[in-house]
């Protein structure tokens, strides 16, 4: 499976664009800005739903413009061409079709056309809070699981309703436990799937992380990643009874599966404090391919795998590694963004890879060059 074909129309800084793309390795070259990353941010919504960087949809349209466009055609070895649109206009809410027929749920396309990507945001996963880390566990497992996409979307609503009765118990100075317990029963019940199946997911994860990083730093530190979870030591209902007080008097929910978190370590010390750059990066791209290789291994075909100007802090012998591991066949389509065009042609050199070419000029992108690599 890979995305032939991608039309673009008023998204972000882009005017209009009908790219024909190859079907294994597309670099988008220009300066900062140019709006390369807005490309792979399209390919992102077609995947998700959703951009990878706005927090709504309607920042995504093209400055004084009324709506964005986003088509793509997929197209597949053994069933025909699939079409994914997204329509936003501004006094309207987000249109998502399949094949022309429009989603009653959005997560009823999560997982059909499965992606990664790899983005300088990554380090985040290391440095940020958190909620990027279980947004990251949450996102692997929801592409190949809808059962666990669903139980975290009734979780986070149960979740909701307990915080809205704890916040006014506290404004109307009243307090009714039989009825915190109606939510709380929800939670425990879904929280239970949702601990086993990220416990399950970090267990496969490990070795295949632990292998790609291997390959990534050419190194021989131990990396590790350990899920965190008070669900480890006893079920939900009696952490709910053990923090009743605290909640009561917060008029929050301070126990429960939104507040797991995952511990990144090298060589035994936390990542985030005793990483170099290098090894950060390292971490972090590792981590992407081995999301790459989870799923494809789960759902039988390969992701999309998505790499924004990620060659940056990463020596040119990393960077050479990196793009001859993803222009093997046992990857897929592949985008790639760069700000050196010598550097991304340079690459490409008596690869065999096959890859085309894009410059991106202030939202204006044309083909410039691409190849088998071979002279």
């Amino acid at each position: 499976m890979y995305l032939h074909e991608l039309k673009l129309t008023n998204f972000k800084n882009c005017e209009s664009a009908d790219l024909l793309l190859s079907s294994k390795v597309n670099c988008f070259v220009g300066l900062n800005g140019a709006g390369k990353t807005n490309i792979l941010d399209s390919i992102y919504y077609l995947s998700f739903c959703k951009s990878f960087f706005a927090a709504t949809d309607k920042q995504n349209i093209r400055h004084n413009q009324d709506f964005f466009a986003i088509h793509g055609v997929y197209s597949h070895d053994e069933k025909d061409d699939e079409l994914v649109s997204c329509v936003q206009k501004c006094d309207a809410k987000k249109s998502f079709r399949f094949n022309k027929k429009e989603y009653d749920r959005l997560a009823d396309h999560i997982g059909k056309f499965p992606l990664v990507m790899i983005s300088p945001y990554d380090a985040d996963l290391i440095n940020g809070g958190s909620d990027l880390r279980r947004k990251f566990i949450d996102g692997v497992i929801s592409q190949f699981d809808p059962l666990y996409l669903n139980a975290l979307l009734k979780y986070n609503r149960a979740f909701l309703q307990r915080n809205t009765q704890l916040k006014r118990f506290a404004e109307t100075r009243s307090f009714d436990r039989e009825l915190l317990r109606l939510w709380e029963d929800q939670l425990t019940q879904h929280a239970a799937d949702i601990h086993e199946k990220r416990r399950r997911f970090i267990d496969g994860f490990l070795p295949i992380f632990q292998h790609y990083y291997e390959i990534v730093s050419g190194g021989t530190e131990k990396v590790n990643v350990d899920y965190q979870s008070r669900l480890d030591e006893k079920p939900l209902n009696e952490l709910f009874e053990e923090s009743l007080m605290q909640d009561r008097y917060s008029g929050y929910t301070n126990v429960g599966i939104h507040k797991d978190d995952l511990g990144f370590s090298l060589d035994g010390h936390p990542m985030k404090r005793f990483g170099s750059q290098g090894q950060q990066k390292s971490f972090v791209v590792s981590i992407r391919l081995a999301q790459f290789e989870f799923n494809y291994e789960r759902i039988g075909y390969k992701p999309i795998l998505l790499l924004d100007d990620i060659f940056d802090k990463l020596d040119d012998q990393r960077v050479m590694k990196l793009v001859r591991l993803v222009g093997d066949d046992h990857f897929g389509q592949v985008f790639i963004t760069d700000t050196q065009q010598q550097r991304v042609e340079r690459l490409f050199e008596n690869t065999g890879i096959d890859h085309k070419i894009f410059e991106v000029e202030k939202g204006r992108i044309k083909e410039i060059g691409g190849g088998d690599g071979l002279l």
